[in-house]
């Protein structure tokens, strides 16, 4: 199939962007690397008869670091960050999603903000997101707001992002800990395909390998990611041994609501949660516990 019809326009700022979206409402779209809005409107799952396009805005496509998080823009290339050795070092889950995201020639043209405004509840990036509790910066012709990640995921291809509204920024926290460690791991029908479910998790240690912080999360599951704060909260300060990993990992998939449809059943999603987080955690342990100072 091809798409249906549309209007296509190039904005050069951020401004002008705005300005489209304002005037064109519900009926435009934002298109920067196009790898999964393209697709949808092959197909005409979506018919958008506006797409503005951002992919040239120069102010949308840096990064910057400081102290305490990683400031990532939206058009921003998936394969620049996963090049980024510096941005990898500060935010080290990224490092272990990206060769989950497709394949290359995906994450050459996907740009990291169309990932996470897509909102695709398999994706890896918003559950990356979510895990750390990223904060995503959006811009409109009325001005600017930062949204949590807990809250910008609303649903299967579903933010909080008006329909004038454009996502400009992420910021993802650095964790100042030495003794970091970081999983992430999925199981799908074949290599790129959409995960079945897909689990990401952080793990800081103390010198006496005590948990000092956790964060850990399930994608594919449901229609946006879960995430489990109170639960790793609950788990600050343990050795965060085996038996504590397999209690958690059992909690979390119990707290699960997860989809039933032709490729798995809830109940296979829930089992594969459990286990994959449960291994996920074990691996993110044992490499923080790797850099403890002894």
């Amino acid at each position: 199939m091809k798409a249906a019809a549309f209007e296509y326009f190039r904005a050069v700022g951020v401004d002008e962007a705005c300005a489209l979206l304002d005037r064109h409402g519900t009926d435009a779209r934002v298109i920067a690397g196009g790898q999964s809005l393209v697709p949808m409107m092959a197909m005409r799952l979506i018919r958008p008869t506006v797409l503005v396009d951002i992919h040239r805005v120069d102010a949308l496509r840096t990064r910057a670091m400081t102290h305490d998080a990683v400031a990532i823009r939206a058009c921003v290339r998936q394969c620049e960050i996963e090049r980024d050795a510096e941005v990898l070092a500060r935010v080290p889950l990224l490092g272990k999603a990206f060769p989950w995201i497709g394949h290359q020639q995906t994450r050459n043209r996907g740009t990291i903000g169309g990932s996470l405004a897509h909102a695709d509840p398999s994706a890896e990036l918003p559950l990356v997101a979510a895990t750390l509790g990223a904060r995503l910066h959006a811009r409109s012709a009325g001005g600017e707001r930062t949204i949590d990640a807990a809250r910008f995921f609303t649903g299967p291809m579903s933010t909080a992002l008006t329909a004038t509204e454009c996502l400009a920024e992420v910021r993802l926290p650095v964790w100042p800990e030495h003794a970091v460690g970081t999983a992430f791991d999925e199981v799908a029908m074949r290599k790129g395909d959409f995960a079945l479910v897909a689990v990401a998790a952080q793990v800081a240690l103390d010198d006496a390998g005590r948990c000092t912080r956790l964060a850990f999360g399930v994608g594919g599951a449901a229609g946006s990611p879960a995430v489990f704060p109170a639960l790793a909260g609950r788990l600050s300060g343990s050795d965060l041994t085996d038996h504590d990993i397999t209690d958690a990992a059992n909690e979390a998939s119990r707290a699960l609501d997860p989809m039933t449809d032709l490729h798995a059943t809830a109940d296979y999603r829930r089992h594969l949660a459990r286990g994959l987080l449960a291994r996920a955690l074990v691996a993110a342990r044992d490499e923080a516990r790797a850099k403890v100072r002894r």
